[in-house]
């Protein structure tokens, strides 16, 4: 899954990546949780004919998806994840997964390892591009009316399993678009979700390296540059592969 996740690249830098002509002035932030507001990019006017615009557009939603047929979002589960396996048809994300397709600019984003021991602590990982960033992780929009008019958008993000790399620590990862996908994965014209299933793939091994950070991420409040600094522990053992004579076991998380 994916619960937590920074942005800390400067505008001008998130704007060239995403093909955006305008985006207004953030500061970098390093603990970005549900509830709170992410800037996404979306699918705008059609570009120039000629020109290098995208016609693509950046707005401020928040991160916890409300389906438009829900009756009063307070009485609804808030949903940060979608799977990119069911989204299609799952009925909370169907109609975006046809018509509302996302970006959301990041940096990486954190992880939990659990070693499943009674007791024992989970450890938190940043997940950064070893390239650098930003990065686009898939999301879905929707927007949700009220009866008095009143309205707000809603955003979730898109995961996948794990590759060979991330999955020691989660078995679940943020469905990454590459720059070159970008401009099909928006285009909810012409793609239909069965024409981009094929982008909803796990990042490359060795995409994302594993930082091991401290637990100041937990806490929500905490959001300085700490957040991402290295700390020294044991990295989490990889499953365990079963024996040519059939006899082993996998080790699960």
């Amino acid at each position: 899954m994916c619960g937590r996740f920074a942005l800390t690249e400067k505008p001008e830098a998130v704007a060239e990546t995403f093909g955006l002509a305008e985006l207004e002035g953030f500061p970098p932030r390093y603990n970005i949780a549900p509830s709170q507001p992410i800037l996404v990019v979306a699918d705008g006017e059609a570009p120039v004919r000629g020109s290098n615009e995208t016609g693509r557009k950046a707005l401020l939603v928040r991160w916890g998806f409300v389906p438009g047929w829900v009756k009063d979002p307070r009485e609804f589960p808030m949903l940060i994840n979608a799977r990119a396996e069911t989204a299609a048809e799952k009925p909370s994300f169907r109609a975006a997964m046809r018509h509302r397709r996302i970006l959301v600019p990041a940096s990486g984003f954190y992880e939990w390892y659990r070693s499943g021991g009674k007791g024992e602590k989970s450890e938190p990982f940043w997940l950064r591009p070893r390239s650098g960033g930003p990065v686009a992780f898939a999301g879905l929009m929707e927007t949700w009316a009220a009866p008095d008019g009143s309205e707000f958008d809603s955003a979730v993000i898109v995961t996948t399993s794990a590759n060979a790399d991330l999955k020691p620590i989660h078995d679940r990862m943020p469905v990454v678009i590459q720059p070159e996908d970008f401009s099909r994965w928006l285009d909810c014209r012409t793609q239909e979700p069965r024409d981009v299933a094929d982008l909803m793939r796990p990042a490359p091994e060795g995409f994302f390296e594993a930082i091991p950070v401290s637990d100041k991420v937990n806490r929500v409040a905490n959001t300085g540059p700490d957040l991402l600094e290295r700390v020294e522990r044991e990295p989490p053992k990889k499953p365990e592969k079963p024996r040519s004579d059939g006899g082993g076991q996998l080790s699960f998380f």
